[in-house]
């Protein structure tokens, strides 16, 4: 209690959760694009399973962190 200046706010700016957002926005669309894509390229035998799967999972958690980030 002997320092009695204010805390240093650890919260990001509204600028910084702006591109934030902007960035796990454009993320989780390429993300969910390319398991759009990776799916179709699966089913013609091109690609393995793996892909599509790998892009649902990184679109759903920066769709999540996206949510947190705007709330």
């Amino acid at each position: 209690m002997s320092d009695l200046s204010p805390r240093r706010s650890s919260r990001l700016s509204r600028r910084q959760r702006e591109d934030l957002a902007y960035r796990l926005g454009i993320g989780g669309g390429v993300a969910a694009l390319v398991a759009v894509a990776g799916v179709v390229l699966a089913i013609v035998g091109i690609v393995g399973s793996w892909l599509p799967v790998l892009a649902v999972i990184v679109a759903v958690v920066c769709g999540l962190l996206f949510r947190r980030t705007v709330t």
